[in-house]
């Protein structure tokens, strides 16, 4: 018998609409308590999930609101139990009064993602599911949203579950031909089951790979402007962000700190990083600032190079083009395109080098679509790219424990020593989906989650 939690799931600040969600057996029996439906007939009588209109009061029968009130039965519900929600007006003080009345009537506060952790445990998603759900809460971008969704629709559980259960039928092949000799069992075959562990472990290394692009879609590209002074950086900036981010002025070394902000380019988010001027300086704060702009340069995924087009490469430029190739990626952009050109993209030592101009934002469509092209922004979000550290590690384990089971049956090694390496693989690909956790491990999980989720 799980007993009741009760919590807000929706933000708590004043909105049009704010919705309380309780789940657990004896959930519906308790909203009614505190519910009463226009038509007067019983919240356990209702079909499920269709609203009705009813009055919202507390423990001493006051009215708190009037509400839409929706139940769904056990099995057939997000948390796999009885559950109920009531659509509020979004007041804080609403939806607190709210839970204050179910709270008094036996309902507990639920914890951080206890309602999904219920779901997971009653077997309604697999922890790859389950992770998903707070990956596609806290998606900052379209293509990051398609891919938690997808993973939420079961995309990687319908990737790895055959292998599991190829894997399963092997090691299960060879115990019984082990374990039962005497027994009518066909005789292991030792190039079959090699050629299902090459084909599981190459589809999971190939699965793995995907997790680079995955960081990429999840948490965005840390992407610093690299330049001489009054290149134009901090303009670049301000333009892709839409409005005036970091001061800009005619005096070289304004900028003396690196200041980030994320933005949407197209469907990549970046987390751009205005940075200070290269060049020599005696002022003692403004080459700190630029000891950092090197670094920034050095961490960075990638580098926007950038120099004033309207008058002819200085050693400063040079030196910052330096500094940008220490990037693992470097686009080149000659700026002030709205002034006569003197700089020509052949004099930059880039294979990417484009013409914009912060000031009118000409160019920065051409900018959008080579960082598209750099980043492959335009593969297939549909659930197939790992974005989770935890279930990469566990899927690149499980990979590197079939590559050495492969290499063992390929040196002429026993077939018992060799399945050892077969079953941690199994062991780490259960990990991944929750066929195989440790409680501590699952706990920690849903304490990511926002309550009421």
């Amino acid at each position: 018998m799980a007993d009741v939690i009760a919590a807000a799931a929706t933000a708590p600040q004043a909105s049009a609409i704010g919705v309380v969600r309780l789940s657990g057996d004896g959930c519906i029996a308790l909203t009614e308590k505190v519910f009463t439906a226009r038509s007067g007939r019983p919240l356990s009588e209702q079909k499920d999930r269709t609203l009705t209109l009813g009055t919202l009061h507390d423990a001493q029968g006051r009215v708190i609101d009037e509400v839409l009130a929706t139940v769904s039965h056990a099995p057939n519900s997000y948390t796999g139990e009885d559950t109920a929600e009531l659509q509020c007006h979004g007041s804080p003080a609403v939806l607190a009064a709210a839970l204050e009345a179910l709270f008094s009537h036996g309902a507990r506060q639920a914890l951080p993602g206890e309602f999904t952790k219920r779901a997971f445990l009653n077997g309604r998603m697999d922890l790859t599911q389950a992770e998903a759900v707070i990956d596609l809460i806290d998606a900052q971008t379209a293509d990051a949203a398609a891919n938690a969704a997808g993973q939420v629709g079961g995309a990687l559980t319908k990737k790895l579950d055959p292998i599991y259960a190829k894997l399963v039928d092997v090691l299960a092949h060879f115990h019984a031909v082990l374990d039962y000799p005497d027994d009518d069992v066909p005789p292991f075959e030792t190039e079959a089951a090699r050629e299902t562990i090459r084909s599981c472990g190459e589809t999971l290394a190939a699965l793995a790979e995907t997790f680079s692009r995955g960081q990429v879609l999840k948490n965005g590209v840390r992407a610093a402007i690299i330049g001489a002074p009054n290149a134009g950086k901090s303009s670049l900036l301000n333009a892709l962000a839409g409005y005036e981010r970091v001061i800009v002025t005619d005096i070289a070394g304004t900028t003396r700190d690196t200041v980030e902000e994320p933005i949407r380019l197209g469907k990549t988010l970046l987390r751009l990083i205005d940075t200070a001027g290269i060049r020599r300086t005696a002022d003692a704060v403004e080459s700190i600032g630029v000891e950092r702009a090197k670094k920034a340069a050095e961490e960075a995924e990638l580098a926007i190079f950038v120099c004033d087009g309207s008058r002819p490469l200085t050693e400063e430029d040079r030196a910052a083009m330096q500094e940008a190739k220490r990037a693992k990626r470097v686009i080149a952009v000659i700026n002030k395109l709205d002034l006569p050109a003197v700089v020509r993209a052949e004099e930059l030592p880039f294979a990417r080098v484009l013409t914009v101009s912060a000031r009118t934002g000409d160019g920065l469509s051409e900018l959008e679509r080579t960082v598209a092209e750099l980043l492959g922004s335009d593969a297939p979000c549909d659930g197939s790219i790992l974005t989770n550290a935890r279930q990469h590690g566990a899927v690149r384990a499980a990979a590197d424990a079939l590559k050495r089971a492969l290499e063992a049956m390929d040196a002429g090694i026993s077939p018992d020593a060799v399945l050892l390496d077969a079953e941690q693989a199994l062991e780490r690909l259960g990990e991944v989906t929750g066929k195989q956790m440790r409680e501590e491990v699952v706990s920690r999980i849903f304490e990511r989650f926002c309550v009421g989720k």
